[in-house]
Protein backbone atom coordinates (compact mmCIF):
# COMPACT_ATOMS: atom_id res chain seq x y z
CA UNK A 1 0.00 0.00 0.00
CA UNK A 2 1.13 3.46 -0.70
CA UNK A 3 0.43 6.74 2.23
CA UNK A 4 -3.27 6.85 0.12
CA UNK A 5 -4.05 4.05 1.93
CA UNK A 6 -3.08 4.80 5.95
CA UNK A 7 -6.11 6.11 7.35
CA UNK A 8 -6.73 6.15 11.50
CA UNK A 9 -10.02 7.75 12.82
CA UNK A 10 -11.33 7.68 16.81
CA UNK A 11 -14.96 7.67 18.28
CA UNK A 12 -17.18 6.16 21.00
CA UNK A 13 -20.33 4.12 20.64
CA UNK A 14 -22.09 7.58 20.20
CA UNK A 15 -20.50 7.52 16.92
CA UNK A 16 -20.03 3.49 16.00
CA UNK A 17 -22.47 3.17 13.36
CA UNK A 18 -21.09 6.64 12.17
CA UNK A 19 -17.69 5.07 11.74
CA UNK A 20 -18.59 1.87 10.19
CA UNK A 21 -20.37 3.94 7.20
CA UNK A 22 -16.94 5.76 6.96
CA UNK A 23 -15.42 2.60 6.67
CA UNK A 24 -17.65 1.23 4.24
CA UNK A 25 -17.50 3.76 2.39
CA UNK A 26 -13.86 3.34 1.95
CA UNK A 27 -14.26 -0.14 1.48
CA UNK A 28 -15.82 1.37 -1.77
CA UNK A 29 -13.76 3.89 -3.36
CA UNK A 30 -10.04 2.51 -2.21
CA UNK A 31 -8.78 -0.35 -4.12
CA UNK A 32 -6.62 -1.29 -0.87
CA UNK A 33 -6.64 0.47 2.48
CA UNK A 34 -5.79 0.34 6.19
CA UNK A 35 -8.00 1.71 8.86
CA UNK A 36 -6.49 1.94 12.32
CA UNK A 37 -9.39 2.57 14.77
CA UNK A 38 -8.81 4.02 18.35
CA UNK A 39 -11.92 3.14 20.27
CA UNK A 40 -12.61 5.66 22.71
CA UNK A 41 -15.21 3.67 25.21
CA UNK A 42 -15.03 -0.32 26.01
CA UNK A 43 -18.40 -1.02 24.04
CA UNK A 44 -16.99 -0.07 20.66
CA UNK A 45 -14.09 -1.93 20.80
CA UNK A 46 -16.00 -4.87 21.86
CA UNK A 47 -18.48 -4.45 19.26
CA UNK A 48 -15.60 -3.76 16.54
CA UNK A 49 -13.90 -6.94 17.68
CA UNK A 50 -16.54 -9.05 17.25
CA UNK A 51 -17.47 -7.63 13.61
CA UNK A 52 -13.61 -8.28 12.73
CA UNK A 53 -13.98 -6.09 9.47
CA UNK A 54 -10.90 -6.99 7.24
CA UNK A 55 -8.87 -3.85 6.85
CA UNK A 56 -9.77 -2.55 10.16
CA UNK A 57 -7.22 -2.21 13.42
CA UNK A 58 -9.09 -2.18 16.39
CA UNK A 59 -7.15 -0.21 19.04
CA UNK A 60 -8.77 0.23 23.03
CA UNK A 61 -7.96 3.67 24.63
CA UNK A 62 -6.48 1.19 27.47
CA UNK A 63 -3.82 0.71 24.35
CA UNK A 64 -3.66 4.81 23.70
CA UNK A 65 -3.07 6.36 26.89
CA UNK A 66 -0.48 3.89 27.80
CA UNK A 67 1.54 4.80 24.37
CA UNK A 68 1.07 8.52 26.06
CA UNK A 69 0.32 8.41 29.26
CA UNK A 70 0.16 12.71 29.49
CA UNK A 71 -3.12 12.32 27.66
CA UNK A 72 -4.53 9.72 30.67
CA UNK A 73 -3.25 12.34 32.96
CA UNK A 74 -5.74 14.97 31.31
CA UNK A 75 -8.66 13.01 31.12
CA UNK A 76 -10.92 13.64 34.26
CA UNK A 77 -10.35 17.39 33.17
CA UNK A 78 -12.42 17.13 30.20
CA UNK A 79 -15.63 15.69 28.67
CA UNK A 80 -15.85 12.84 26.88
CA UNK A 81 -16.17 15.02 23.57
CA UNK A 82 -13.22 17.52 24.42
CA UNK A 83 -10.87 14.13 25.47
CA UNK A 84 -11.69 12.77 22.19
CA UNK A 85 -10.53 15.99 20.28
CA UNK A 86 -7.54 16.21 23.00
CA UNK A 87 -6.43 12.75 21.32
CA UNK A 88 -6.53 13.48 17.84
CA UNK A 89 -2.90 14.25 17.37
CA UNK A 90 -1.57 11.40 19.85
CA UNK A 91 -3.45 8.86 17.67
CA UNK A 92 -1.80 10.37 14.97
CA UNK A 93 1.92 9.98 16.62
CA UNK A 94 0.56 6.73 17.49
CA UNK A 95 0.41 5.27 14.69
CA UNK A 96 3.58 7.05 12.74
CA UNK A 97 5.66 4.96 15.84
CA UNK A 98 4.30 2.20 16.09
CA UNK A 99 4.25 1.43 12.49
CA UNK A 100 7.63 3.41 11.46
CA UNK A 101 7.55 1.91 7.96
CA UNK A 102 4.91 4.06 7.15
CA UNK A 103 4.59 6.37 4.33
CA UNK A 104 2.31 9.00 5.92
CA UNK A 105 -0.99 8.56 8.16
CA UNK A 106 -4.13 10.60 7.23
CA UNK A 107 -6.56 11.43 10.22
CA UNK A 108 -10.11 11.21 9.14
CA UNK A 109 -13.60 12.54 11.20
CA UNK A 110 -15.90 9.75 11.79
CA UNK A 111 -18.61 11.31 10.17
CA UNK A 112 -17.01 11.30 6.87
CA UNK A 113 -18.95 10.18 3.55
CA UNK A 114 -16.13 9.30 0.83
CA UNK A 115 -17.63 9.44 -2.18
CA UNK A 116 -14.53 8.75 -4.72
CA UNK A 117 -10.90 7.32 -4.41
CA UNK A 118 -8.99 9.82 -2.49
CA UNK A 119 -6.12 9.62 -4.77
CA UNK A 120 -6.20 13.31 -5.72
CA UNK A 121 -5.74 15.02 -2.43
CA UNK A 122 -2.69 12.85 -1.78
CA UNK A 123 -1.65 13.76 -5.26
CA UNK A 124 -1.67 17.33 -4.89
CA UNK A 125 -0.14 17.36 -1.44
CA UNK A 126 3.73 16.67 -3.39
CA UNK A 127 6.47 17.14 -1.54
CA UNK A 128 5.04 18.74 1.08
CA UNK A 129 4.46 17.28 4.77
CA UNK A 130 0.96 18.10 5.75
CA UNK A 131 -2.46 18.13 4.29
CA UNK A 132 -5.15 20.49 5.71
CA UNK A 133 -8.47 21.21 4.59
CA UNK A 134 -10.38 25.22 4.81
CA UNK A 135 -13.71 25.37 5.84
CA UNK A 136 -14.58 27.43 2.83
CA UNK A 137 -17.45 28.60 4.56
CA UNK A 138 -20.41 30.22 1.79
CA UNK A 139 -20.44 33.67 2.37
CA UNK A 140 -23.67 33.51 4.46
CA UNK A 141 -21.50 31.89 7.34
CA UNK A 142 -18.52 33.08 6.87
CA UNK A 143 -18.60 35.03 10.30
CA UNK A 144 -18.35 31.33 11.98
CA UNK A 145 -15.12 31.72 11.20
CA UNK A 146 -14.34 33.99 14.34
CA UNK A 147 -15.13 30.90 16.28
CA UNK A 148 -14.41 27.64 14.31
CA UNK A 149 -11.39 29.24 12.50
CA UNK A 150 -10.41 28.68 9.09
CA UNK A 151 -9.99 24.85 8.53
CA UNK A 152 -11.43 21.99 9.81
CA UNK A 153 -9.88 19.39 12.03
CA UNK A 154 -11.46 16.64 9.45
CA UNK A 155 -9.24 15.14 7.34
CA UNK A 156 -5.45 15.70 7.93
CA UNK A 157 -2.35 13.93 6.48
CA UNK A 158 1.21 13.73 8.10
CA UNK A 159 3.98 11.79 6.56
CA UNK A 160 6.46 10.46 8.38
CA UNK A 161 9.17 12.68 8.44
CA UNK A 162 10.73 15.41 10.40
CA UNK A 163 8.48 18.36 9.41
CA UNK A 164 5.60 16.53 9.90
CA UNK A 165 6.42 14.89 13.64
CA UNK A 166 7.40 18.53 14.97
CA UNK A 167 3.86 19.83 13.84
CA UNK A 168 2.22 16.49 15.75
CA UNK A 169 4.08 17.01 18.48
CA UNK A 170 3.34 20.92 18.78
CA UNK A 171 0.12 20.25 18.26
CA UNK A 172 0.00 17.53 20.88
CA UNK A 173 1.01 19.80 23.43
CA UNK A 174 -1.17 22.40 22.63
CA UNK A 175 -4.33 20.30 22.96
CA UNK A 176 -2.85 18.65 26.30
CA UNK A 177 -2.65 22.67 27.86
CA UNK A 178 -6.02 23.54 26.66
CA UNK A 179 -8.47 22.13 24.68
CA UNK A 180 -12.24 22.44 25.40
CA UNK A 181 -15.75 22.92 23.65
CA UNK A 182 -15.86 26.12 23.88
CA UNK A 183 -14.52 29.69 22.27
CA UNK A 184 -11.99 31.30 24.78
CA UNK A 185 -8.57 33.48 23.81
CA UNK A 186 -9.13 32.45 20.15
CA UNK A 187 -8.60 28.64 20.94
CA UNK A 188 -12.28 26.41 20.26
CA UNK A 189 -11.06 22.60 20.83
CA UNK A 190 -8.28 21.29 19.23
CA UNK A 191 -9.08 23.29 15.54
CA UNK A 192 -8.10 26.81 15.98
CA UNK A 193 -4.54 25.52 16.78
CA UNK A 194 -4.53 24.94 12.57
CA UNK A 195 -5.19 28.42 11.89
CA UNK A 196 -1.20 29.33 11.21
CA UNK A 197 0.48 26.17 10.52
CA UNK A 198 1.00 27.41 7.20
CA UNK A 199 2.56 30.27 8.21
CA UNK A 200 4.38 28.36 11.65
CA UNK A 201 5.32 25.65 9.82
CA UNK A 202 7.10 24.36 6.66
CA UNK A 203 5.52 22.08 4.03
CA UNK A 204 2.56 22.73 5.24
CA UNK A 205 -0.39 22.38 1.92
CA UNK A 206 -3.83 23.96 2.19
CA UNK A 207 -6.04 21.83 -0.16
CA UNK A 208 -7.46 23.35 -2.91
CA UNK A 209 -9.20 20.80 -4.49
CA UNK A 210 -13.40 21.48 -4.24
CA UNK A 211 -14.04 17.72 -3.83
CA UNK A 212 -12.51 17.44 -0.90
CA UNK A 213 -14.00 19.04 2.53
CA UNK A 214 -17.82 19.07 0.97
CA UNK A 215 -20.05 20.18 3.95
CA UNK A 216 -23.16 21.46 4.89
CA UNK A 217 -21.55 24.66 5.10
CA UNK A 218 -19.65 25.20 1.48
CA UNK A 219 -21.55 22.85 -0.76
CA UNK A 220 -24.28 25.53 -2.16
CA UNK A 221 -21.10 27.22 -3.56
CA UNK A 222 -20.64 24.55 -6.00
CA UNK A 223 -22.30 22.66 -8.52
CA UNK A 224 -23.20 19.52 -7.73
CA UNK A 225 -24.48 16.82 -10.34
CA UNK A 226 -24.56 12.95 -11.23
CA UNK A 227 -22.39 11.54 -14.07
CA UNK A 228 -22.60 7.67 -14.98
CA UNK A 229 -23.39 6.74 -11.31
CA UNK A 230 -20.49 9.24 -9.44
CA UNK A 231 -21.45 12.55 -8.14
CA UNK A 232 -19.15 15.23 -9.37
CA UNK A 233 -18.23 19.19 -7.50
CA UNK A 234 -17.03 21.95 -10.09
CA UNK A 235 -16.78 19.24 -12.55
CA UNK A 236 -14.13 17.15 -10.77
CA UNK A 237 -14.76 13.80 -8.45
CA UNK A 238 -16.81 14.85 -5.49
CA UNK A 239 -14.09 12.90 -2.78
CA UNK A 240 -15.96 13.37 0.55
CA UNK A 241 -18.53 15.13 2.52
CA UNK A 242 -18.51 16.07 5.78
CA UNK A 243 -22.01 15.15 7.15
CA UNK A 244 -21.82 17.01 10.24
CA UNK A 245 -24.39 17.96 12.92
CA UNK A 246 -26.22 15.25 12.03
CA UNK A 247 -29.11 14.09 14.46
CA UNK A 248 -31.06 11.07 14.52
CA UNK A 249 -34.44 11.75 16.29
CA UNK A 250 -35.56 8.07 18.58
CA UNK A 251 -38.69 7.04 17.83
CA UNK A 252 -40.03 9.53 15.15
CA UNK A 253 -40.68 6.91 12.71
CA UNK A 254 -43.69 6.38 14.69
CA UNK A 255 -44.64 9.72 13.91
CA UNK A 256 -43.14 9.68 9.75
CA UNK A 257 -45.85 6.74 9.22
CA UNK A 258 -48.70 9.17 11.11
CA UNK A 259 -47.67 12.18 8.53
CA UNK A 260 -46.88 13.43 11.46
CA UNK A 261 -43.19 14.44 11.34
CA UNK A 262 -42.28 18.31 11.19
CA UNK A 263 -41.15 19.05 7.61
CA UNK A 264 -37.53 19.89 8.68
CA UNK A 265 -37.08 16.25 9.21
CA UNK A 266 -36.76 13.00 6.64
CA UNK A 267 -37.50 9.83 7.01
CA UNK A 268 -35.47 6.99 5.67
CA UNK A 269 -37.51 3.35 5.66
CA UNK A 270 -34.89 1.00 5.55
CA UNK A 271 -32.98 -1.00 6.27
CA UNK A 272 -33.83 0.28 9.67
CA UNK A 273 -36.27 3.58 9.81
CA UNK A 274 -34.67 6.95 10.84
CA UNK A 275 -35.68 9.97 11.17
CA UNK A 276 -33.11 12.75 10.75
CA UNK A 277 -32.50 16.26 10.61
CA UNK A 278 -29.39 18.21 10.39
CA UNK A 279 -28.22 22.23 11.90
CA UNK A 280 -27.82 23.34 8.08
CA UNK A 281 -30.25 24.50 5.43
CA UNK A 282 -29.43 21.86 2.59
CA UNK A 283 -30.38 21.90 -0.60
CA UNK A 284 -32.06 18.73 -2.67
CA UNK A 285 -29.79 17.41 -4.28
CA UNK A 286 -27.54 17.19 -1.07
CA UNK A 287 -30.32 15.72 0.19
CA UNK A 288 -30.58 13.25 -2.31
CA UNK A 289 -27.56 13.09 -3.52
CA UNK A 290 -25.52 12.81 -0.23
CA UNK A 291 -27.62 12.53 2.69
CA UNK A 292 -30.17 10.24 2.06
CA UNK A 293 -27.68 7.39 0.61
CA UNK A 294 -25.45 8.27 3.92
CA UNK A 295 -28.76 7.79 6.66
CA UNK A 296 -29.55 4.73 4.32
CA UNK A 297 -25.96 3.78 5.21
CA UNK A 298 -26.55 4.13 8.93
CA UNK A 299 -29.51 2.28 9.05
CA UNK A 300 -27.66 -0.46 7.70
CA UNK A 301 -24.56 0.21 10.17
CA UNK A 302 -27.35 -0.41 12.93
CA UNK A 303 -28.56 -2.93 11.90
CA UNK A 304 -25.14 -4.76 12.08
CA UNK A 305 -24.58 -3.49 15.41
CA UNK A 306 -27.69 -4.71 17.04
CA UNK A 307 -26.96 -8.43 15.79
CA UNK A 308 -24.46 -8.55 17.95
CA UNK A 309 -26.42 -5.99 20.83
CA UNK A 310 -30.32 -6.30 20.15
CA UNK A 311 -30.60 -2.76 22.34
CA UNK A 312 -28.31 -0.77 21.17
CA UNK A 313 -29.62 2.63 20.79
CA UNK A 314 -26.35 5.39 20.89
CA UNK A 315 -26.18 7.88 18.65
CA UNK A 316 -29.92 8.99 18.52
CA UNK A 317 -30.47 12.74 19.84
CA UNK A 318 -33.20 13.08 22.53
CA UNK A 319 -35.31 13.36 23.79
CA UNK A 320 -36.94 11.95 20.66
CA UNK A 321 -41.23 12.24 20.34
CA UNK A 322 -41.57 14.44 23.29
CA UNK A 323 -39.33 17.32 21.87
CA UNK A 324 -41.01 16.46 18.27
CA UNK A 325 -44.44 17.38 19.72
CA UNK A 326 -43.32 20.26 21.87
CA UNK A 327 -41.99 21.72 18.28
CA UNK A 328 -45.15 21.00 16.76
CA UNK A 329 -47.12 22.81 19.39
CA UNK A 330 -44.93 25.69 19.21
CA UNK A 331 -44.83 26.22 15.42
CA UNK A 332 -48.58 25.32 14.60
CA UNK A 333 -49.64 21.68 13.38
CA UNK A 334 -50.98 23.63 10.09
CA UNK A 335 -47.49 23.80 9.65
CA UNK A 336 -46.94 19.87 9.12
CA UNK A 337 -49.55 18.47 8.48
CA UNK A 338 -52.40 20.88 6.83
CA UNK A 339 -54.19 18.11 5.41
CA UNK A 340 -55.33 16.51 8.69
CA UNK A 341 -58.14 17.75 11.01
CA UNK A 342 -56.62 20.17 13.42
CA UNK A 343 -58.10 19.18 16.70
CA UNK A 344 -57.25 15.42 16.20
CA UNK A 345 -53.41 16.41 15.26
CA UNK A 346 -53.02 18.61 18.14
CA UNK A 347 -54.76 15.62 20.35
CA UNK A 348 -52.20 13.10 19.20
CA UNK A 349 -49.11 15.42 19.78
CA UNK A 350 -50.12 16.32 23.39
CA UNK A 351 -51.00 12.61 23.51
CA UNK A 352 -47.38 11.95 22.21
CA UNK A 353 -45.88 14.57 24.60
CA UNK A 354 -47.00 13.02 27.79
CA UNK A 355 -45.02 9.64 27.09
Amino acid sequence: MTMADEFCTLFDRHYLARGLVLYGSLCETCDDFRLRVFCMDEPTARILRQMRLPRMDVIGRDELEKFDRDLGAVKTTRSQVEFCWTATPAVCLFALEREPELDAITYLDADLFFLSDPAPLFAELGADSVLIVPHRHAPRWTASDEVVGPYNVEYLTFRNDGRATKVLQWWRERCLEWCYDRFEDGKWGDQRYLDDWPERFPGVHVLEHPGGGLAPWNAEMHALDQADGSLRVDGLPAVFYHCQSLKLVRGAETLARLGLLPERYRFVPDPVPLAWTVDWPLSQKQRELIWDPYVRRLGAAYGEIRRIEPRFEAGFHQPGIPHLAREAAMHGVRTFVPARPRRTVRAIYRALARR
